[in-house]
Formats: structure tokens, sequence, C-alpha cells
């Protein structure tokens, strides 16, 4: 997994390496270093291996793969997302190089795989539609940390016990749209919004908060790992992402029974029924945003039936054990693949 320091699904490629190995799936973990999360999984017993999955001239990523192939000898390779499928080697006849795509990417970087895995149907759907061949692909969904947390102590973020509270959470990057968020905070009266994350369009966030003079209703957060205890404090999750293939934002909403405004951009609007398990809303529309969060905060009944009845679809499409049971199958299927 060649990911970055932070992000959803660097987040989810950690606890899904971690189910498995509790489920005694034999793993070998090969990532790039950063955050601490080398020291995470070893310390958990899984072996874990360091590359620099750089660019044009990384000679030293291919070899470490090899290596580790040769010393572990997998039936199955599974690379997380592109670079590493670009730089990891076929393991040779008899053996499996897939790859799990969050996202639409150009094929070419798929070229040694002979699977491809998406975590949304969406995902399925169009890499079928630009040719991989449908027999190939498998879908296979997330899981979020659903275990109850102490709700974090709101004045530990300036925010009184009596404030309504939006938190959003991700990457401050065009694609998550917060730049629509802010002009809907300031038509949501007296909300504070605690905005968790980091990224290049920080400092243009801020700008147009001062601007808009919203800044004192947001709390800039930084990157956190404390996400169940801030979703245990909040009021509701709101997502307004333009570019969101999946949406881990909106399961770790569901799994701490907090109702969730969306913008319907393609994992969302996958996941959400509107008006059941939460309230979706058109792309880059700000007062169609502050109108559903205005409506949800409003509404207790709503915005209880909404996060009980998504935290339902959770349980039974995507739970730890149900996620963990698809990838053994996967797996499985792939063992076959390789003895026939």
């Amino acid at each position: 997994m060649a990911g970055a320091t932070f992000g959803g699904a660097e987040a989810f490629f950690e606890r899904m390496v971690l189910a498995l190995h509790d489920d005694s799936v034999p793993q070998s973990v090969i990532i790039r270093p950063g955050d601490g999360r080398e020291t995470r999984l070893a310390a958990a017993g899984l072996p874990v291996a360091t590359a620099p999955f750089g660019k044009q001239f990384d000679f030293r990523t291919p070899s470490t793969i090899r290596r580790e192939m040769k010393r572990f000898d997998p039936q199955v390779t599974l690379a997380w997302m592109s670079r590493a499928a670009e730089l990891t080697p076929h393991p040779g006849k008899g053996r499996i190089l897939a790859a799990r795509l969050g996202g639409f990417y150009h094929l070419k970087y798929f070229r040694r795989c002979d699977h491809l895995v998406g975590n949304t149907r969406y995902i399925v759907d169009w890499l079928a539609e630009r040719g991989w061949p449908r027999e190939k692909l498998s879908y296979l969904p997330n899981f979020t940390d659903a275990r109850p947390a102490p709700p974090v102590d709101r004045a530990s973020l300036n925010t009184p016990d009596d404030a309504k509270v939006i938190v959003a959470l991700g990457r401050f990057h065009d694609d998550k749209a917060f730049d629509v968020l802010l002009p809907a905070l300031a038509q949501v009266p007296g909300a504070i919004l605690w905005l968790a994350g980091e990224g290049p369009r920080d400092a243009r966030l801020r700008a147009q908060a001062q601007s808009l003079g919203i800044n004192d209703r947001i709390r800039w957060l930084g990157w956190r790992k404390d996400v169940p205890a801030l979703c245990a404090a909040a009021d509701v999750l709101c997502c307004p992402s333009r570019v969101e293939p999946l949406g881990n934002v909106v399961l770790e909403g569901w799994g701490h029974r907090l109702p969730v405004v969306a913008a319907a951009s393609t994992g969302p609007a996958e996941l959400i029924v509107d008006g059941r398990t939460g309230l979706l809303v058109p792309m880059e529309d700000a007062d169609a945003l502050a109108l559903a969060l205005n409506r949800v905060l409003s509404d207790k009944s709503l915005a209880h039936d909404i996060a009980e009845a998504a935290a339902e679809v959770l349980e039974r499409d995507f739970s730890r054990a149900n996620v963990v049971a698809a990838y053994r199958d996967f797996f499985a299927r792939m063992e076959r693949q390789c003895a026939a």
C-alpha cells in the first residue's frame, strides 16, 4: 500500500489488514512508512516491510516486493490502489495479482493484474464499461470502526454544551468541497462546525471563512484519530464532496448513529436512501446543503430515525464481520483459480 500518511483509504487499509489478522488470515504487508503505521501493524504481530513507492526510477520498491514474495510465497498478492499496482511485479504462474480500487484510475496502472476489486458497485461497473472482463471483477465493501466511544469534551474544543455541532472530515482538497460547506454554514444560525483535516486548500478555506464572517463558528481540528469521540459529541455529519467514490465518512457517521447530510456524489448517492438513511442534496449547492442541515438540526425525530435506519444498513452490509467474510471468500476464490 503506497498511500499517504493520512486519508480514508489508508485508514481502511490499516483496519482491514488488522481485521484479517485477527481472523487468522496469513499476511505479509508492504507499505510506505509514515505516521507510525509500520509500528502499529508490527505491534499487532504482522510481518511488515517498507518501500518508498516512488515515481520514475524507483527500483527499490519492486525489488523489495520481489524479496517479500520470495520469502512469504503468497498465492494472492493484493495491491492497494494504483501506485502499488503499477510497481508490483506479477508473482508468477499459478499465483494471482489483484488490485483493490477505491476510485477511478486509468487501467494502464493495472496491466499486470489478474483481477480487480472495487469497493463500490459503481466502480465495478465503471471498470467493466472500460473493457475489464466482468468475470475478473469483484465488489468488496469497506467497514468502519463502529465501537462506541465516550464523546469528546466539548469544552476542550471551545464548544458550548447546548450548541448545534456539525462535524466534517477529510483532506482539504477541491474534491471534498469544503468551500461549499462554508457558505452553507453561514446559513445555519448558531451552529458550530468541527472541521477535521488538513491539506493544500487550508489557507484558501480559512480566508473564505473570514470573508463569510463565520470563522468564530469553525473549529479547525487538523487530522484527528478520535473520530468516534467527535461523532459521539456532534449532532450531524456532513459530507459535501463533489468527488467521493465511496464516502468512508458516511460510514463513520452511520457507525456512530449520527445523521448524515451529503452531496449526491457517486459514493454517498449509492449508499444513502434520501430521507431514510440520510439526506442527499445536489452537488455544489450551498443553499440546499444549508436547508438539509437546518432540517436535521431542528427535527430531533428525523435525526433519530435516519441515524437508526442507517445503523441497521451498516450492520447488515458494512459490518466488520461481514466484510472480513467477504474478503476471505474472495481469497478462497482466487486460491481456487491458482489451483486450476
